[in-house]
């Protein structure tokens, strides 16, 4: 101890020069030579001693400069938020993307979106058995400075990803707004502490990029505490230094409107409840700062459509009786369905039905089978039909595939004819309205009715469906 006093009398002045700096880079650079020289001094100090002297000199700093002067590191207020950037739409491959910038913190983020089959399977002890919404955020080594190989991610990568998942998860737009899977992905390039709240503010950009809906925009940010015996304060947007030093990080995500997440990391015994009004206050400020200033002016709100390359989706429902017959025996019907479409298809127990392709046209395609497999005429209906079959007694047309009505000779024209050959040939096309569906399911059509009800829209200026 006596070594440390020693130590912290000679060479406080030079710990504060070399700290008084916004680069952690210029800092860590600055504080080399001045360990060196009492490496020199004390011969006798281990390296995790000489690590200990430069911990306590550094925390010694950054709190008498806060508490004393009310002084950071890097020069900024007591609520001054870093520097501060925005941009989107920055990687043109990739559904949506996102890059935030705060001081030498900065987050790029990607969202890919996927159809329903692509949510997450859990496999956990919750209630839960899928997840339609993912977050992953990777902290990798060279965002600070280090040069070792990437491991699997660690308590603060799941921790951190969970956060910022919890953050934006209620501005999510339900699954019958927006029938996508979402994954996004939040990459630190740089990392000067805050990332988890970088992280926040880079998905809602990936997000907008991507054309989700959301409820509104969320941005997150950090306080900080110093105390000591009954003083105390509180700073806005802690950097890595303040964070180490410090007694608090408390993190809170959030709209305009309210708060979304907390998360509290604490060494001392505890909070007042005046500390932690000051805390919700000064981050209400701050993240309608960041929103108001450089998210939303960097994009107002989410795209109106989802990226070229992101999947088409189609909700489309069916009565539940009938999804045994558009599954076929043994999935045959689906499968004929998926092939000829190349679309994806999930049907959930009560009928609805998400398609999913690259393409619309592929949607399309398989959106008509579909609703020509439950397709069941209704009575007064008109419909735009060929003719399949003739017989002596009428002609049956074809509303659907597998799906036809009888014309009778008596109906095929507003005048006697003696054959229906004389009316229509197999092949033709013609305009058929459903006059009635008897108790064996068999359906009855009227070409002359037909006519007349077109003729009279046609003369009130209707349109014709």
């Amino acid at each position: 101890m006596d070594v440390f006093h020693a130590i912290q009398n000679k060479y406080l002045d030079d710990f504060k020069a070399a700290m008084d700096t916004d680069d952690k880079n210029v800092r860590d650079a600055a504080l080399l030579p001045i360990m060196d020289k009492i490496a020199e001094e004390y011969p006798d100090l281990s390296a995790a001693d000489l690590d200990l002297v430069s911990y306590k000199m550094q925390k010694f700093v950054v709190r008498r400069w806060l508490l004393d002067e009310g002084k950071r590191v890097d020069g900024r207020g007591i609520n001054e938020i870093r520097p501060l950037a925005a941009e989107v739409g920055i990687l043109p491959r990739v559904h949506g993307s996102g890059m935030f910038t705060r001081g030498q913190t900065q987050v790029l983020t990607t969202c890919t979106l996927g159809g329903t089959k692509d949510n997450q399977l859990m496999d956990d002890l919750t209630d839960e058995q899928t997840k339609r919404y993912i977050h992953h955020y990777n902290f990798p080594p060279y965002s600070v400075g280090e040069a070792r190989a990437p491991r699997s991610p660690g308590r603060r990568e799941i921790g951190h990803g969970a956060l910022a998942e919890r953050a934006l998860l209620p501005v999510i737009p339900p699954v019958s707004e927006f029938p996508y899977a979402l994954r996004l992905v939040s990459e630190v390039i740089s990392s000067n502490g805050s990332t988890s709240q970088g992280s926040i503010c880079g998905t809602t950009l990936a997000l907008m990029d991507a054309g989700v809906p959301l409820k509104a925009p969320v941005a997150g940010i950090s306080c900080g505490l110093i105390t000591e015996g009954d003083r105390w304060m509180t700073m806005v947007d802690i950097q890595g230094v303040e964070d180490f030093f410090g007694d608090m990080d408390f993190k809170v995500g959030g709209t305009k409107k309210g708060i979304t997440a907390i998360q509290m990391d604490l060494k001392n015994d505890g909070l007042t409840m005046e500390i932690i009004k000051n805390a919700l206050d000064i981050t209400y400020d701050a993240r309608c700062q960041i929103l108001d200033q450089i998210m939303l002016p960097c994009i107002a709100e989410p795209r109106k459509e989802v990226s070229k390359y992101a999947p088409k989706m189609v909700i489309m429902h069916i009565n539940p009786d009938n999804i045994r017959d558009v599954i076929g025996k043994g999935g045959s019907v689906i499968q004929k369905i998926v092939a000829e479409s190349g679309a994806k298809i999930d049907i959930d127990d009560d009928g609805t039905i998400h398609i999913a392709s690259p393409d619309a046209e592929s949607c399309a395609i398989a959106k008509k089978c579909i609703d020509d497999i439950v397709f069941v005429p209704e009575v007064g209906q008109l419909y735009y039909g060929r003719v399949v079959r003739l017989m002596t007694f009428g002609a049956f047309v074809e509303l659907a595939p597998g799906k036809d009505g009888l014309v009778h000779i008596s109906k095929l024209a507003d005048h006697r004819i003696e054959k229906v050959e004389d009316a229509c040939k197999i092949g033709d096309m013609m305009w058929v309205k459903v006059t009635e569906i008897d108790e064996k399911g068999r359906v009855n059509l009227s070409h002359k009715d037909a006519m007349k009800e077109i003729k009279a829209k046609e003369a009130a200026g209707e349109p014709i469906k």
